[in-house]
């Protein structure tokens, strides 16, 4: 079972490549959802966000109010640290349970984990292969403008709080362009998922 880490920056089209390798058949888990899971009304991590930042990050029915959240965190980087070690301990392992349930489902099952704070947080897991997905900083901010409607301050702000890219290009064992049209991008990850299924060629 090849274990496969999936990162790139906010608005890098990880989410695109993550797709395709779903549609060829690889067990895709998604960090982000596993986030919103473990930030659920009634548990721990929540309760614990709830006491460092304040009750203004809920919203009335017991939910993370996320946009309130990010508004605090985002740009400033000791609560961005803080929120950070109550949340990424939890997503470890969470993760890690769902990595080992797709194994049990399937021996040769392709595993994807779709991480965006690999860098920052997973880099030293023992992943079989790490893929970065890479535009440059300006398309990605154009990205966010034009696509995702924020403000031209709210992504570089963004793009701000996140790892540089030449620290996730550091640790790449491949890139994926995505700075080009949306079949170049597939082209690209058309030929990760055949090296993924080729036999004995993962970690070449």
């Amino acid at each position: 079972m090849p274990l496969v880490a999936l990162t790139g920056g906010i608005a890098s089209g990880k989410s695109t490549i993550a797709h395709r390798l779903a549609e060829y058949g690889a067990v895709v888990i998604d960090a982000d959802q596993i986030v919103r899971d473990v930030q659920s009304p009634g548990g721990p991590v929540l309760a614990e966000i709830a006491e460092r930042f304040g009750d203004a990050v809920l919203r009335e029915d017991g939910s993370l109010d996320r946009a309130a959240l990010g508004a605090l965190v985002f740009g400033d980087g000791d609560r961005l640290a803080q929120l950070n070690a109550i949340v990424h301990p939890a997503v470890r392992a969470e993760s890690q349970r769902r990595f080992t349930a797709a194994l049990e489902a399937d021996a040769d099952a392709v595993v994807v984990y779709d991480v965006p704070l690999l860098v920052e947080a997973r880099v030293d897991d023992p992943w079989d292969l790490i893929v970065v997905a890479h535009a440059p900083a300006e398309l990605r901010a154009r990205r966010l403008v034009e696509l995702r409607g924020l403000t031209e301050a709210a992504a570089a702000a963004r793009l701000a709080s996140q790892t540089h890219d030449a620290q996730r290009l550091a640790v790449a064992d491949v890139v994926i362009d995505t700075s080009g049209d949306l079949d170049e991008t597939l082209a690209q990850t058309d030929a990760l998922w055949r090296r993924l299924v080729a036999p004995g060629v993962v970690a070449d």
